[in-house]
């Protein structure tokens, strides 16, 4: 899973202002590493069915942050999705 460490790397490089734990760039890019995460897992465990559920609310609330980001501020969204190489 997320070390406490990895967890505060990942708010470093993505903060607006220092302290921000909050703003959508943040909870993205936490989101897309724990998906990035349960990906890796279900190449080992593939009938964890109860976990592919939570994979499919986390795919699901990244959607939705990534359109209310887009609605917002267009600029943002586009620096995140080239920071965190959602689209290819």
């Amino acid at each position: 899973m997320l070390t406490k460490e990895e967890k505060d790397k990942i708010i470093k490089d993505n903060e607006i202002h220092p302290g921000d734990t909050g703003s959508s760039e943040v909870q993205i890019a936490i989101i897309t590493n724990r998906i990035k995460y349960l990906t890796q897992h279900f190449s080992a465990h593939k009938k964890d069915f109860h976990s592919r559920t939570g994979l499919m609310k986390l795919v699901g609330q990244r959607k939705r942050l990534l359109g209310y980001l887009k609605k917002k501020d267009a600029k943002r969204y586009e620096n995140l999705i080239q920071k965190l190489e959602l689209r290819k």
